[in-house]
């Protein structure tokens, strides 16, 4: 891959935009020190629900930072052109998002700087110190592997690093997965199913962000996306998207089949009240269908902007589908004896409600900001924006 492929971000607007996402970035900050110094209370997490918005922002953004690494793995792995130019700047992305949910994540937890305890003293029967590790190690291998990209005389290890950083993310994607699937505390969670059903979504969300930030970088540069490009990518999008849904409807219907999971499947699906809602409205309605019928649509698919807003909606669904599982499962109380009703000081039985604050808000946009900051800056000092072989991308347009 040639050096010159790649273009650096031009234009005075950088130092505007770069400012705008540093706002954002100490808003988030100063939402984090608001709750530390006042205490979880100017929340709206309870000793029931320990998990908030924020870890929706955390888990997304880890989620789709695996997902994101999907297309220079499908560049340098599987040999595909038009997704090799890709490369580096989906490497770039994955260790933004990374570092953009990683810091909600230790800012929500309390006590930061108690960071390092858990970076040295290690359960390994703990799914949460695995994922440590895993974390770390994603940023150093695509660190390399972004390396092997960018220097000429590395190049022979693209792919030896592309295939190292493929097998990592997956692992790291399952990891995420299995902490809901490991926790036997929740009605919800304690299904093997949503460790592959978080691979699926990170692939889905990945691919959707990166869409988005391709396509304000061609923007910015006054480039144009070639349609044999984007119709690749988007019949990817639509399978992705569909992958999800189906994922999902085999998760409600195994829960469906066994009889404890029935009181938990009507909380979800019929009155649940604002989780029956984003599950129906924000994540299968406007998350999953809509984009589905617009990217194969034959006429509105092929418009660039249709893929874009297709994107944006995939990722509102991403949001609304994690709200459901991390919060929504945390609602529903374990039923500790099934066909009996229990209550007790300690709300046994009880269904748990949750009003997001304004600082857990803002913490979690700041997150966002870092990992959109962090990837501005990059993109400004190297090269990562890709100049397409056109020969190559006609060629594969042939094929496909």
């Amino acid at each position: 891959m040639n050096i010159e492929a790649f273009r650096k971000i031009e234009g005075q607007a950088f130092y505007a935009l770069a400012g705008l996402l540093g706002l954002v970035v100490l808003i988030g900050f100063g939402a984090a020190h608001y709750m530390e110094t006042h205490g979880h209370v100017v929340t709206g997490m309870t000793n029931q629900i320990v998990w908030g918005l924020p870890h929706v922002f955390a888990v997304f953004m880890i989620v789709a930072a695996s997902g994101v690494l999907n297309v220079a793995s499908i560049g340098s792995v599987f040999g595909k052109p038009v997704y090799k130019a890709r490369a580096p700047l989906s490497g770039l992305l994955a260790i933004a998002l990374l570092a953009g949910g990683l810091t909600v994540l230790m800012l929500d937890l309390g006590r930061p700087d108690r960071l390092i305890v858990a970076m040295t003293h290690f359960n390994f029967k703990s799914i949460f110190a695995l994922n440590v590790i895993l974390y770390t190690g994603f940023f150093a291998i695509v660190a390399v592997y972004i390396w092997t990209m960018m220097e000429r005389k590395m190049h022979a290890y693209s792919k030896y690093a592309g295939f190292s950083a493929f097998i990592w993310r997956l692992a790291l994607t399952t990891a995420t997965g299995s902490i809901f699937g490991f926790l036997v505390a929740r009605q919800a969670y304690s299904s093997a199913i949503l460790a592959p059903m978080f691979i699926i979504m990170s692939f889905s969300y990945g691919l959707a962000v990166f869409i988005l930030v391709q396509s304000f970088m061609y923007l910015w540069n006054g480039l144009e996306l070639d349609p044999a490009i984007l119709r690749r990518m988007k019949n990817l999008l639509a399978t992705f998207a569909g992958a999800v849904l189906y994922f999902t409807i085999v998760y409600h219907l195994t829960n469906l089949y066994f009889a404890k999971q029935a009181a938990f499947e009507q909380f979800i699906l019929v009155d649940g009240g604002i989780f029956t809602t984003l599950f129906w409205v924000g994540q299968i309605f406007i998350g999953t269908l809509i984009p589905i019928a617009l990217l194969l649509h034959p006429t509105l698919g092929a418009n660039c902007k249709t893929v874009i807003w297709s994107a944006l909606l995939i990722v509102v669904g991403g949001f609304a589908q994690l709200y459901v599982i991390i919060i929504g499962g945390q609602a529903f109380p374990l039923e500790l004896f099934p066909g009996m009703q229990e209550s007790s000081t300690f709300f046994d039985g009880a269904i748990h409600y949750y009003h997001p604050s304004l600082p857990e808000l803002l913490l979690g946009i700041g997150g966002i900001g870092m990992a959109l900051l962090i990837t501005t800056i990059a993109v400004r000092v190297l090269r990562f924006i890709p100049q397409d072989d056109f020969h190559h991308v006609s060629k594969e347009a042939l094929t496909d």
